[in-house]
């Protein structure tokens, strides 16, 4: 098991990539803890990764609100004295054209896209940086690389990332933190519920492997990035989009 006793903590792990995310690291042997804004959302991701024999927390918290995230970790820390893993996977779309969007939808994802991640990041870096190591995930998006219509703040969030990603990757690298970017392209997920099916079948059309992705598959790459066996990849950005950029 390639991150057994490795304690991690997953934001937004109660659907889609995260839940996903989770169940991948309970079965490498992960000490998992899942975090997410409903109660009993986060109650059944975590019976599901006990089902799979692993030690698992729980904790329903907005990752905008500092003051909950900071208690969350040191709950975490003060539980098993280490924190190894952090997947900054919460993530949100407010879509409108440039010319219809409203400061409320331009915030929203912002606050949760890339505000969270820093509140996250900064929470964790001291511990990690404290006990010598640590791996710090997080999720950008091929929209954050190439942009997309009718999505100014979600691909303005997900560069952000890159560029935190990128500058921590400096910062804490000689701490022995590694931190990486997944740029994810067209996943079956809850996002992608509300949009039609004649687009779904155009967003496949784009993608030569002629499918969406499923979430595992993501988890899988968040899975060797979290283990020492990529021990010597820091400040990458790896494109999980079955060749939709090529």
């Amino acid at each position: 098991m390639r991150l057994k006793n490795k304690v991690s903590i997953v934001t937004g792990a109660a659907q889609g990539i995260g839940l996903a995310t989770v169940l991948k690291f309970a079965r490498e042997g992960a000490i998992v803890v899942v975090c997410d804004l409903k109660q009993d959302a986060v109650d059944a991701a975590v019976a599901q990764c006990r089902e799979l024999g692993a030690e698992a927390l729980g904790f329903a918290l907005d990752v905008t609100q500092r003051a909950q995230v900071d208690a969350m970790v040191a709950a975490v820390r003060e539980q098993y004295g280490r924190i190894d893993v952090l997947v900054n996977n919460a993530g949100i779309t407010r879509d409108a054209r440039l010319q219809k969007m409203t400061e409320e939808q331009f915030d929203a994802v912002i606050d949760v896209n890339l505000r969270a991640v820093f509140h996250c990041a900064q929470a964790v870096a001291d511990t990690m940086c404290a006990q010598g190591s640590g791996v710090i995930l997080n999720a950008s998006s091929v929209v954050g690389i190439y942009g997309n219509f009718g999505q100014t703040n979600y691909a303005a969030s997900k560069f952000g990332v890159i560029g935190f990603t990128k500058t921590w990757s400096r910062e804490l690298g000689p701490k022995g933190v590694r931190v990486n970017a997944v740029a994810p392209g067209f996943i079956e997920t809850p996002i992608l519920s509300t949009i039609p099916d004649k687009v779904i079948e155009q967003m496949r059309e784009k993608v030569p492997l002629r499918r969406l992705g499923l979430p595992e598959e993501i988890a899988s790459v968040y899975a060797f990035l979290a283990s020492d066996e990529a021990s010597y990849v820091n400040g990458a950005v790896i494109e999980v989009a079955g060749g939709m950029t090529v």
